[in-house]
């Protein structure tokens, strides 16, 4: 098993909350985590049919009257929150229950109704790349990263990702579209998916994506917000300080895990990312998604922004830390361009930020001190303040 960095917070909250709840996208690794670092406890998954039967016609049984419990995909069942609460209450034992799912929405409805200040919430995404490097040296370009992706089971199991994804995608499509949306044509759903994936990286336009997949904006919007709510893509969203009169206000589109994207564009090999017109929007996607994991690992709000004046000049990560802001360019090439720095150059005149706080992350493997900000490769991205 390969250890997961959420390990740390996951024992600490479970020792001051009667309930932990950990979500995230399909194979991700939650049951794995939860079943190593809570052995003693019960396990019930209510994906199987008859266990989910007994928490319907019995909860309190099921529930086991405060004996410590661990219940997968607990949104099956909405009712047994309002028992998790009550027996909280009466028992009130620290990680008495450990609850997980991969549907957002429906879980964190029910949380909010019924286990409100009872319940501690982390978010489990795939595999970030110092879980897999384990403390060692990255082998490997970010294109190979990129292409893979960083499902668990891709990494325990050895298995191409081009068998894994089209599987996965099944599965999700059978399983968790069908819970959340009443989709009648599930094929232009996977079209829809797939131009989701050809606007990695851009601003989200539910017009354009209405047209483009015959569908209605609003029905857009809706398919939209089921992926989220699935972990398969998330948003960005712009920057709320007017510098300059920011115009943009439509958020920015990506995919929690680059690989599920590279199978939906076609990407077959990592030889393929470097003359794939994505290849920039790709990096940027790989690079969010690290950045994200790393807050989330900490139990840390993913407080990241992007920033566009009406010129149309660009920061590509805004990370919000009270009062902080720190700024952060993201470029593909392997190369390093002084030019990278023009946008972050700006940027420290405008906003009156500091070289400290600003940084360019690209695709080589240098790290340097300038004037304007750090220069960091990919390989280095846990290592920076942030």
């Amino acid at each position: 098993m390969i250890r997961r960095d959420i390990e740390t917070k996951l024992v600490q909250l479970a020792g001051k909350f009667p309930v932990v709840s950990v979500t995230g996208p399909r194979q991700s690794g939650k049951t794995t985590l939860i079943k190593a670092v809570f052995a003693g406890y019960r396990y019930e998954n209510l994906e199987d049919p008859g266990t989910r039967l007994l928490a319907q016609d019995d909860p309190l049984r099921f529930l086991g009257n405060g004996r410590k419990l661990i219940i997968d995909e607990i949104q099956r069942v909405p009712a047994l929150f309002s028992y998790l609460q009550v027996i909280s209450d009466r028992h009130n034992i620290s990680g008495g229950f450990i609850i997980s799912g991969s549907q957002s929405f429906l879980l964190n409805q029910n949380i909010s109704q019924s286990l409100a200040g009872r319940v501690a919430v982390l978010n489990l995404l795939p595999l970030s790349l110092s879980e897999i490097s384990g403390g060692k040296d990255i082998d490997g370009s970010w294109e190979k990263f990129v292409h893979r992706g960083f499902y668990p089971r891709i990494y325990d199991r050895e298995i191409d990702p081009s068998d894994f994804y089209p599987n996965y995608l099944q599965t999700y499509v059978e399983r968790d579209v069908r819970l959340l949306q009443n989709i009648h044509d599930l094929n232009v759903f996977i079209r829809f998916l797939k131009l989701c994936a050809g606007r990695t990286g851009q601003l989200i336009s539910f017009t354009s994506l209405a047209n483009d997949c015959g569908i209605s904006v609003n029905t857009a919007r809706a398919w939209l917000s089921v992926l989220e709510a699935s972990y398969i893509v998330f948003m960005i969203q712009p920057h709320h300080l007017n510098f300059s009169k920011r115009l943009v206000k439509s958020p920015k589109l990506y995919f929690v895990d680059t690989g599920l994207a590279c199978s939906l564009l076609g990407i077959d090999s990592p030889d393929q990312l470097a003359s794939h017109y994505l290849r920039g929007s790709l990096f940027e996607n790989f690079i969010l998604s690290e950045l994200m994991k790393s807050r989330l690992n900490r139990g840390i709000r993913p407080n990241l922004y992007f920033w566009r004046d009406n010129k149309g000049t660009e920061i590509d990560c805004i990370i919000e830390g009270g009062n902080d802001l720190a700024a952060l360019e993201i470029k593909s090439g392997n190369t390093f361009d002084p030019d990278y720095f023009r946008n972050i150059r700006y940027w420290n005149r405008l906003s009156g930020s500091k070289a400290g706080r600003s940084f360019v992350i690209y695709g080589g493997e240098s790290q340097a001190e300038t004037k304007d900000g750090t220069l960091a490769g990919w390989k280095d991205i846990d290592k920076l303040p942030l």
